[in-house]
């Protein structure tokens, strides 16, 4: 079993992003979407200091970090967990293992693999600090317990001078559509309002030819028309073929 898309998302709401290394609320160095040296390379410690300028060209970094992370915590809770899963138990322990690194010695896998869901449920609730890591464990236990997942788009935040993750200042907010595409190792992008007005401008050129290829047939002979129907069909065909080139090209980003 693997984190589900809304598992996934789920994480990164709670963990937020800040594409520089920061010292954490217990003053370990820390990178991107909640990752410490303890999870392995890179250690955040020895990477360069500050705001990157460009966020963008950070991201692709940020995301390559979490997903080698994430497959070592997906790792951690199948061995520590000897039952049975629900997709979304799964995705809460996952996450709960991501913040605490206590699945393998907290008392909710001790209630789980002796069949006590309820009792696992409320022994989220013992991981408890810092103080104010309550509301993502009450979130952690509400996924395991009845499937709900939060929502919200996930806060890339830049860091302070002294090296802490400064929560006023909001550089972007990514949609889980962008926080998946990310994952998948390419950002998805935006059609620009000039994208969108050349793919309608094809759209309509191709209409209109058709439109204007009809009503010069309605004036020829049986034969003319049916010579002129295959050779008008044979430029509509090109035409969407074109159509279809140009929507590629600008969804893969080729410009």
């Amino acid at each position: 079993m693997k984190v589900s898309a809304k598992g996934i998302y789920a994480i990164a709401l709670h963990e937020g992003i800040v594409p520089a290394p920061y010292l954490d609320s217990v003053n370990v160095w820390t990178f991107g979407i909640g990752h410490t040296s303890s999870a392995g390379q890179p250690n955040p410690a020895t990477m360069p200091r500050g705001n990157p300028e460009n966020v963008e060209a950070v991201l692709p970094e940020v995301f390559s970090v979490f997903r080698r992370d994430l497959a070592r915590f997906e790792d951690r809770v199948r061995a520590a967990v000897k039952v049975p899963l629900q997709q979304h138990e799964f995705d809460a322990l996952v996450s709960f293992d991501f913040n605490t690194g206590g699945i393998h010695r907290a008392k909710l896998t001790e209630h789980l693999n002796n069949g006590d869901r309820a009792a696992a449920a409320r022994a989220f609730m013992g991981w408890l600090r810092p103080p104010e890591i309550r509301s993502r464990r009450e979130s952690e236990m509400r996924l395991f317990r009845d499937g709900v997942y939060p929502t919200g788009r996930v806060s890339v935040f830049g860091v302070t001078e002294g090296n802490k993750p400064d929560f006023r200042q909001v550089r972007r907010r990514l949609t889980q559509e962008q926080v998946l595409a990310y994952m998948g190792g390419k950002p998805k992008e935006r059609t620009s309002p000039a994208q969108s007005t050349t793919v309608q401008a094809s759209a309509t050129q191709i209409a209109a030819g058709a439109a204007t290829g009809a009503t010069a047939i309605g004036y020829l002979d049986g034969t003319a028309q049916l010579v002129l129907i295959c050779i008008a069909g044979v430029v509509v065909l090109a035409g969407l073929w074109i159509f279809k080139e140009r929507l590629r090209k600008w969804a893969a980003g080729d410009h």
